[in-house]
């Protein structure tokens, strides 16, 4: 398939002006270039007042008109979402598809999804987002199908109208809720086995990938692109016997409200987890716009005062490091890592550690012979620092999440003092 050629639409806000609006602007050639599409131009317009017909002004749609013509473009991207009316005008002036920031996140969601949550995750935004843009009843879809803005979920290729569209959005939602109760049953695995659950959240592109391939040993795809990761991973830390780490859909700012609404199963991870690792880009200009775009999600889906570790990765991508520094003091605590060289993972090893012996209880216990599966369930599901025989018992200092130390109590005794273990 011919690659797509793309014109870029921003408004400069008063608040984003100069840096900010090319950053904005940047990001989205970088969503673009996602998509499969190459940027052929950009046009921009102070911000005054949207034009209710055609989002911005007639005379910058004729100056968009003629950039199409020069560059021989057959798309245009908005940085801003677009009112179905809006999308439709713009269309019949400029005689190309014309879609906005949403419409290409969600094409970028629906080339990544993989796995079957994912799949019907991104068709139930899709689906919600196609809903409102039916120009009338019996509307034959034909868009769906071939490149950027026209990717679907398969079943919306057919002539649906919007009762075939709620029917679909309804057999979606349904499937998701089997989804969302197997989830569930996993989690309650998880508090049975007495796991912890650390969640790798922030800003797309920032690393989060591969932070969790060199903590997990984990194979995951890490790509230098926007949503290379869609579907979450749940992973052991290498090392560690009461720690997983679950990999999540990197955020970004003006995330679709399709996308939030659609992905809340897989964001409910984040809801479960006991340690947030916020991943953030430090060779960044923009990381406090990045930094507010993660927590502004976090804020919708539920989630407030979670034990968080910042984590500034790409540290080898900066020459000062009195930026990290300066980061360091700001976020706090915080790591300063290079998931790519393996610079400071050390450090975030060791703050991971010492947050786990902050939720484990010290406990000694002295353990018969016939009392095998205990030993078995401390050695599986707590850290064992010391063993030696008394006897026929096993002695054991060991570290338990409170909850497993206190159904084993009846095993408990004084602390002991310590000696050379006895080689049987």
């Amino acid at each position: 398939m011919q690659q797509e050629k793309a014109v870029l639409v921003g408004l400069k806000r008063i608040k984003l002006t100069g840096p900010a609006m090319s950053d904005s602007l940047d990001e989205l050639t970088s969503l673009a270039e996602s998509a499969g599409a190459r940027v052929t131009g950009r046009v921009t317009q102070d911000w005054k007042m949207v034009d209710p017909a055609f989002f911005i002004g007639r005379g910058k749609v004729a100056e968009v008109q003629e950039l199409v013509r020069d560059t021989n473009a057959n798309l245009i991207i908005f940085d801003d979402d677009l009112t179905p009316a809006q999308q439709r005008n713009l269309e019949d002036a400029t005689g190309v598809m014309v879609i906005d920031r949403t419409g290409l996140i969600l094409d970028i969601f629906a080339q990544r999804a993989r796995s079957r949550e994912g799949k019907l995750q991104v068709e139930l935004a899709q689906l919600s987002y196609l809903m409102p843009r039916l120009r009338g009843k019996g509307l034959v879809l034909s868009r769906l199908g071939g490149g950027i803005g026209t990717r679907g979920p398969g079943e919306t290729k057919l002539e649906l109208d919007r009762r075939k569209i709620k029917e679909r959005m309804a057999r979606v939602k349904k499937a998701l809720e089997q989804i969302k109760k197997i989830r569930a049953t996993q989690r309650i695995s998880r508090k049975h086995t007495t796991h912890y659950l650390a969640a790798l959240i922030g800003y797309t592109n920032a690393g989060k990938s591969t932070i969790l391939n060199t903590l997990t040993d984990a194979a995951v795809p890490a790509e230098n692109r926007l949503f290379s990761t869609l579907d979450p991973t749940i992973r052991k830390i290498a090392g560690t016997t009461n720690i997983l780490l679950s990999d999540t859909v990197g955020f970004i700012r003006k995330l679709p409200h399709q996308l939030i609404a659609a992905f809340k199963a897989t964001l409910e991870e984040i809801n479960e987890a006991s340690l947030l690792l916020h991943v953030i880009d430090v060779s960044s200009s923009f990381i406090d716009e990045q930094v507010n775009a993660v927590n502004s999600v976090l804020q919708e889906i539920g989630i407030h005062e979670k034990d968080t570790l910042y984590v500034l990765n790409k540290i080898d991508c900066l020459q000062e490091r009195a930026v990290i520094r300066m980061w360091q003091r700001r976020l706090q605590p915080a790591v300063a890592v290079s998931a790519r060289t393996g610079e400071g993972i050390n450090e975030l090893y060791d703050y991971i550690e010492c947050w786990l012996s902050k939720k484990l209880q010290k406990v000694y216990f002295r353990l018969p012979p016939t009392a095998g599966s205990v030993i078995d369930q401390i050695f599986r599901n707590g850290t064992v620092t010391h063993k030696e025989y008394h006897g026929e018992d096993l002695l054991l200092e060991a570290h338990l999440d409170h909850r497993l130390a206190h159904n084993l109590e009846r095993f408990s005794i004084p602390p002991f003092k310590k000696t050379l273990m006895k080689q049987r």
